[in-house]
């Protein structure tokens, strides 16, 4: 029966997931999102999962709270530590200027399935990107990359100027939205109201979350302003970094208070 399992397994078609964004910074339900999508997948036998993607965005975004690339990328390697499939990539913030996220997504499709079909002695392993999940040329079949996201990311396509039009077409029809909603939450009527996500709905995967966690990076950002715990908010070594690099105008947490030793 095992045999049976692992043949069926190795015949289903294979996505990666890949998560944009500020990462500002990356908190623990960030790395939920990949934990659950791949649940999704893989429970109903659909899909295997081949790897996660996390892509932050350049410094030229400009958002309020943004901490440097550099420490972005820092803290989301020691938020994904313990996880053997959701790796880092850093193509995003080397670039010259801020990427739409449709050419994110279009960069790392077109690498993970050239690489796939390149000669195997075309490039040296450690040239390879870190992100690029390991074992792609068991097989040659493509592989294809969602983008997973939450709700709200959804909800921000109705945006008046946020997104382009062409854009969401572009991400939905050639690549796949798989989003993780809230238990009472109605996507399904925010994809009605869309022509373009009704057009393209055989392409979005909604899954809901039953455990929900409403901490975001910018209330753990609030916290760490005023100078309050949030220790099991964020993973420890994250935190760590943050106050040692005095990221978010970090106070001093492990000061005890004025007249105690």
């Amino acid at each position: 029966m095992s045999g049976f399992i692992e043949e069926k397994s190795f015949m289903l078609p294979r996505v990666a997931l890949i998560a944009c964004g500020c990462f500002s910074p990356p908190t623990p339900m960030h790395m939920r999102l990949f934990e659950i999508a791949r649940d999704y997948f893989e429970l109903r036998g659909t899909h295997k999962v081949v790897g996660g993607i996390i892509s932050p965005t350049h410094d030229s975004y400009g958002k309020k709270g943004l901490a440097p690339a550099l420490d972005r990328c820092a803290m989301i390697k020691l938020a994904a530590q313990s996880s053997n499939w959701i790796r880092l990539s850093d193509w995003e913030v080397h670039q010259p200027q801020w990427m739409r996220t449709k050419a994110v997504l279009q960069y790392h499709q077109n690498y993970l399935n050239n690489y796939i079909n390149s000669p195997y002695d075309e490039e040296p392993n450690e040239l390879l990107p870190g992100w690029l999940p390991p074992g792609l040329r068991e097989r040659r079949d493509p592989i294809r990359l969602k983008l997973l996201c939450g709700a709200d990311l959804l909800e921000s396509f109705a945006v008046p100027g946020l997104w382009a039009d062409e854009d969401i077409e572009e991400i939905v029809a050639n690549h796949g939205l798989v989003v993780i909603t809230r238990c009472g939450s109605n996507p399904e009527k925010f994809i009605f109201d869309s022509d373009i996500l009704t057009k393209y709905q055989q392409n979005i995967t909604l899954i809901t979350n039953w455990v929900p966690n409403e901490v975001s990076s910018s209330l753990v950002r609030r916290l760490l302003t005023r100078g309050e715990s949030v220790k099991y908010l964020l993973d420890d070594m994250v935190l760590n970094y943050i106050k040692r690099q005095g990221l978010y105008n970090v106070k001093s947490l492990d000061t005890p208070p004025e007249g105690r030793e």
